[in-house]
């Protein structure tokens, strides 16, 4: 039975064209909802676990006696502790002590030249964690929504009086909040992963700034390179 026919048998006002065709859309299943909220709840975890695994393998560790050992100038052993070494301090290390022969002022542009291009491989995939933990509780409210329009709708429809209707509204209600409580579910995960991705990408980061420091230093007190000693 139509939408227009239904109300007219009951008594109810007839609803505009425009009205009846959104209604007709928002009285689906808002199940779709719920699939749409566990496929970006298996990608987020699965965007977590990779991004685990990198930052885990592309980190140098004891980067403060390496930063002591440049501050010292010695680069043979900075050279050492860098080979086959990836990532953010490494890749700097190892470019840095290339252009040492070129002067400081050289191997400063260098420093920023390689953190500016190895600092988007970290950052990869935190804007959809991001977006995600902003969105997610948004797309929940979004099935919420569509849950109770056709818990009223159906109760609208149905010929029931007293505890039944209390019954019917309070069920469907129920239904509709597990959208939004599985929104949330999918959501503060996300938040918290990239906020402690961020905050480990700005320690990298300190610490090749602090790597290259030591290094800049070390050749602008010695006033030569490790190629003139």
């Amino acid at each position: 039975m139509t939408l227009p026919i239904l109300l007219a048998q009951t008594g109810q006002p007839e609803l505009g064209w425009l009205s009846s065709k959104l209604l007709g859309v928002t009285l689906t299943s808002a199940e779709w909802v719920l699939w749409i909220l566990v496929v970006l709840s298996v990608l987020s975890i699965a965007i977590m676990l990779e991004r685990t695994v990198y930052f885990a393998r592309h980190r140098l560790p004891d980067s403060e006696s390496l930063a002591v050992r440049l501050a010292r100038g010695d680069f043979e052993a900075a050279r050492k502790a860098v080979e086959g070494r990836t990532g953010m301090e490494a890749a700097v290390i190892r470019e840095a002590l290339a252009s040492t022969g070129q002067g400081a002022d050289t191997v400063e542009q260098v420093i920023a030249s390689t953190m500016a291009r190895e600092r988007p491989q970290y950052e990869r995939f935190l804007s959809f964690l991001g977006t995600l933990g902003n969105n997610a509780p948004f797309i929940g409210l979004f099935g919420t929504v569509l849950g109770i329009i056709k818990a009223f709708h159906d109760l609208g429809a149905t010929n029931v009086k007293g505890a039944a209707i209390q019954q019917t509204v309070m069920a469907g209600i129920s239904e509709a909040l597990v959208a939004t409580a599985v929104g949330l579910a999918v959501a503060i995960p996300a938040v918290v992963a990239f906020n402690i991705f961020n905050r480990q990408l700005k320690t990298l980061t300190s610490r090749a700034n602090a790597l290259g420091h030591a290094l800049v230093g070390s050749l602008r007190a010695e006033g030569r390179t490790p190629e003139g000693r």
